[in-house]
């Protein structure tokens, strides 16, 4: 009888070792469907950036001042950060109540409604209040995370948290060409487009793409995604309005650890250390997504390269086509390689070497102009901005892991994105800015900006090394069905 126990307790040992030797296979139609969610938001998003100058100086915003139209796109821009930050954490706690699809779909439906009035409005206002409604009802990003969070284990989600950074880069090329292809379609394809509709809302037709792409996803989601969040949760955290106020004599640490936190119970260490750290990586990164196209696009004697619109696009481009194939082949290798924090050091010390570049192309360029010099820079910058977004997938696994409870996994997500869409309404308008004063005022010979974020840089990576080497044990809510 001790024989067979011993061999009992052995053959338990080893199966346990290849169980976690062994990623559980993921469920690619469910992720692949959250993941058509998310492409749907940069998409829509980046969708306006190729016309949003032109369209804020032909609504004759300014006054017939163009040097103000960059103030008043750039606020434009920033109102879907600052709406979003108010609403997000919001509909993530809904998403722990109600479950993670029809949030999601409802995300998809405000995404929807407000970019075709974006393509309809003819007022600065009418911008304003689109730009605004997407924000307050689209709390996705969020709600996203907690879904993936919820198809994946800690055996494969570094594999399908890989598949986020790839989709993102997807929405952020595809929206920039359809908004630069279909803007004015009544002066690029008149025979078609050449009625009066298209000359009275000239942007409409890239609004009306984007939109039907929504509207896609929205019926695919409807028709096939399937809630994330266990029935037997739902159904726990309606049972304290059944027992009205009378105590439940079993106190059980199920019954305790049932519903969502409250959110001053969420402000742990591993949650706030994950969220610092996500909010580092956004500030940086959304201040370096305003520099790159002002530095190239500004004259050479105004600490720029002097590129035209059309080359500025092919770097972005060629940018977002990289990450994409580096996430896809190489992210969740290296995670297992070297881990969760050294890829997220890696991902966040580029961002040094990245500002370096800036005031060394500028340099060359003064003496020697646009040679091949600068153009191995900016191929040394467009791998580094890869290597960069690494580190978006292994903060996200860091957020996901960090929620005190599953139950809690869409309000810890919540508050993360709350969090980030903070620094990033704030981070554009800091960083050009910086650029302006410091060539104006002739700042450290105008290259002040760099030293800056280079310094802000050093400060992201101090708190990236409090991360723990792996991400936390997720803590289940004591279930046992």
């Amino acid at each position: 009888m001790n024989d067979d126990r011993t061999i009992d307790e052995e053959t338990t040992l080893l199966a346990h070792t290849k169980k976690k030797c062994e990623p559980t296979p993921l469920p690619k139609v469910q992720i692949g469907i959250v993941l058509l969610f998310h492409l749907c938001e940069p998409m829509t998003s980046q969708s306006i950036y190729p016309y949003i100058s032109q369209l804020v100086s032909e609504l004759d915003i300014t006054g017939g001042d163009e040097r103000k139209v960059g103030y008043y796109a750039g606020l434009i821009q920033s109102l879907f950060y600052f709406t979003e930050a108010i609403m997000v954490i919001q509909w993530s706690r809904l998403s722990d109540h109600i479950g993670r699809k029809p949030v999601l779909l409802t995300g998809l439906v405000g995404t929807s409604i407000s970019i075709l009035l974006f393509g309809l409005s003819r007022t600065f206002w009418t911008l304003v209040i689109s730009r605004c409604l997407c924000g307050l009802l689209n709390g996705n990003t969020g709600v996203m995370k907690s879904a993936l969070g919820e198809l994946t284990d800690s055996s494969n989600r570094a594999q399908g948290f890989s598949w986020m950074p790839i989709v993102g880069a997807t929405g952020f090329t595809l929206g920039p060409l359809v908004g630069g292809t279909f803007a004015r379609p009544h002066e690029h394809f008149p025979r078609v487009f050449g009625g009066q509709f298209w000359q009275d809302y000239p942007y409409f037709l890239p609004c009306l793409v984007t939109s039907s792409v929504v509207c896609v996803s929205f019926i695919i989601g409807l028709l096939f995604l399937k809630e994330t969040v266990p029935k037997w949760i739902r159904d726990r955290r309606r049972l304290p309005s059944a027992l009205g106020n009378v105590a439940p004599v079993d106190s059980s640490p199920v019954l305790s650890r049932a519903g969502p936190l409250p959110l001053r119970k969420l402000l742990v260490y591993p949650v706030i250390i994950s969220i610092s750290n996500y909010m580092a990586l956004a500030f940086l990164n959304i201040m370096l997504s305003a520099l790159l196209p002002l530095f190239f696009a500004m004259p050479i004697h105004i600490g720029g390269l002097g590129f035209k619109p059309s080359t500025i696009g092919y770097i972005i481009g060629s940018y977002g086509a990289a990450t994409g194939m580096f996430q896809a082949l190489f992210f969740a290798h290296i995670v297992r390689r070297f881990g969760e924090r050294r890829a997220f050091l890696g991902g966040v010390t580029s961002f040094i070497l990245i500002f370096l570049l800036f005031p060394i192309m500028n340099s060359i360029s003064r003496r020697f102009g646009v040679n091949l010099a600068v153009w191995l820079c900016i191929a040394v910058l467009v791998s580094l901005m890869t290597l960069m977004d690494m580190a978006y997938g292994c903060i996200f696994m860091y957020v996901t892991a960090s929620s005190p409870n599953k139950c809690s996994l869409g309000a810890t997500n919540g508050l993360s994105q709350m969090s980030v869409s903070f620094v990033r309404a704030i981070g554009p308008a800091l960083a050009t800015s910086l650029f302006s004063l410091s060539v104006e005022r002739n700042l450290l010979g105008g290259y002040a900006v760099y030293v800056i974020l280079f310094c802000i840089s050093c400060l992201a990576i101090f708190l990236a090394a409090r991360l723990p080497e792996k991400v936390w044990e997720e803590q289940d809510d004591g279930n046992s069905d």
